[in-house]
């Protein structure tokens, strides 16, 4: 795998599990226990993933007593949005130009 973050983000983003982890930790801190609550897998197979997300910077994991929160980190997907909005421009302007296309299209039909 390659060693730019945007790379590391990505490969993180791509399995269902950890999509599914980010955005239950959207919604605030929880445990490896309370995130491993709604797969059909074991701790450690949750652990596992939940150290793909922190090499990737998507998560932290701290110390509270007995309690190891697992914390949400969105700064790596600012980089994937930022990537990802070059191409929303794209489309746009697509979008835009067979409008325009349509539009001409029409009026020549009405011209008819």
């Amino acid at each position: 795998m390659a060693d730019d973050p945007l790379s590391i983000t990505f490969a993180a983003l791509a399995d269902p599990t950890r999509r599914a982890i980010l955005a239950r930790l959207a919604d605030g801190a929880a445990t490896v226990k309370e995130l491993s609550e709604p797969f059909a897998m074991s701790g450690p197979a949750v652990s596992k993933h939940l150290r793909v997300l922190e090499r990737a910077g998507l998560i932290t994991r701290g110390r509270d007593a007995q309690w190891r929160p697992c914390t949400l980190d969105a700064t790596p997907l600012r980089e994937v949005t930022e990537w990802a909005d070059d191409f929303r421009r794209f489309w746009d302007d697509s979008y835009r130009r067979l409008d325009s296309y349509l539009d001409r299209m029409k009026e020549q039909e009405d011209d008819h």
